[in-house]
């Protein structure tokens, strides 16, 4: 995958092309809360991610992802996110 330009374009398809191949898979019968359920897909790995690249360091993760450190820590929780894995 080549680099995102300044748009984000590239991310923006892949993340499309993601969703209709889901959305296929479920055939006739989406769920009715399916933003919820994309949004803790991608969140969860943001999250994983982040902390991963800043060793674990909360506060930096929370100002990468433009949340506060007690927004990160709740989804941390949500997530049950092991930090010791980060």
């Amino acid at each position: 995958m080549s680099k995102l330009n300044g748009s984000g374009s590239c991310l923006h398809e892949f993340v499309r092309s993601v969703v209709d191949q889901y959305l296929e898979d479920m055939g006739e019968t989406p769920p009715d809360n399916l933003h919820e359920v994309l949004i803790a897909e991608v969140e969860r790995p943001l999250i994983e991610t982040v902390l991963g690249r800043t060793g674990g360091n909360q506060s930096r993760s929370a100002e990468i992802l433009g949340i506060t450190r007690a927004t990160l820590r709740n989804r941390i929780q949500r997530y049950k996110i092991n930090l010791h894995e980060q």
